[in-house]
């Protein structure tokens, strides 16, 4: 066999990989709200969550093309394989290491500070698109904070409006409500999340010779939805239980509205071709919501925490990556 293609094979394995734990990683995000307030059983959450993020991940490619070529252009790379190989090592490490300490981390940060770290470290500063990298950056940074004020207003919205209603009225609605908008979550979820994967397996197609543009081909499309709703049918239960029940006490009107809130920024940001971090909005939707809720109700400590390695995530990727290159290659 062709040396160059079995590289390429591993190169896709390690991506359908990171597809697949993004998958029961950031499960959790879409679903956790909808499970903590009985709105669904836990399977059939996972199932429909799995059914939704493949459809997602089928209809949309402009996030993958943003991830491959706005970090570097791999046209210009001569080692753009190895580069990759180090960067899907990196972000899967970290993926793995956050999940199992239940921390919603993110995948998006992940992916993204790893390439621009391995693509620092093994074809230098120049081959990096700084631009390209800063203004992913600035969406994966100012979307969280949409999503919180989104989350807020939305939930002062709904107050007002069912001020004067039976709180046992209004949650046993809003209960039949989260079905739609976990669906929704799901959805918006793959159109964003599984472009990641498909965007670096076409970064390594085109760095490798086997094709001269970045559209995502149908079957890159199909492995990686595939691999994002297997992913989805493992579940993420430890982060299930941060988002849904350590923020603070969600009831079902708290979760639909950080269910609406937090799918509608990631759903604009999919149109504008956008990687943000679907566990950044949702998250920081959910924080909204707890805000407007009572602000007091709110756990701000494993909130901090949560922060805390958001911050840290892209640095620390990016690090990993660039010793993962140096050690393999």
């Amino acid at each position: 066999m062709d040396t160059s293609l079995l590289v390429l094979g591993i190169v896709i394995f390690l991506a359908l990989a990171f597809d697949f734990i993004n998958g029961f990683h950031d499960t959790a995000n879409a679903i956790a709200t909808s499970v903590s307030t009985r709105a669904l059983t836990p399977r059939r959450a996972i199932i429909m969550a799995a059914v939704m993020n493949f459809l997602g991940a089928i209809l949309f490619t402009g996030v993958a093309k943003t991830i491959g070529g706005s970090v570097a252009d791999p046209t210009k790379l001569t080692n753009g394989i190895d580069i990759v190989i180090a960067t899907l090592i990196a972000a899967i490490i970290w993926n793995l290491l956050t999940w199992w300490f239940g921390i919603p981390s993110s995948s998006s940060h992940a992916l993204i500070g790893a390439l621009a770290g391995a693509v620092y470290v093994g074809a230098g500063s120049d081959k990096l698109n700084w631009s390209g990298f800063i203004g992913i950056v600035e969406g994966l940074i100012f979307s969280p904070l949409i999503a919180f004020v989104v989350g807020y207003i939305v939930m002062m919205i709904l107050k007002y409006i069912f001020a004067h209603r039976s709180p046992h009225t209004v949650n046993k609605g809003f209960r039949t409500m989260q079905v739609i908008t976990a669906a929704l979550q799901s959805f918006t979820h793959g159109t964003n999340d599984a472009q990641k994967a498909m965007g670096i397996i076409t970064f390594a197609l085109v760095s490798a010779g086997y094709q001269d543009h970045l559209e995502v081909p149908m079957w890159v499309k199909i492995s990686a939805a595939t691999a994002m709703a297997l992913g989805t049918s493992i579940g993420g239960w430890k982060i299930i239980k941060t988002m849904g029940t350590k923020i603070f006490k969600i009831e079902p009107i708290n979760g639909f509205a950080a269910d609406i809130s937090g799918a509608s920024v990631i759903f604009t940001a999919t149109l504008l071709h956008l990687p943000v971090s679907t566990t950044h909005a949702i998250t920081s939707a959910i924080l909204g919501v707890g805000s407007a809720k009572r602000f007091s109700a709110v756990r701000w400590s494993l909130a901090g925490r949560i922060i805390i390695t958001w911050v840290i995530t892209i640095p620390i990727a990016a690090l990993l990556s660039g010793l993962i290159f140096k050690i393999l290659f």
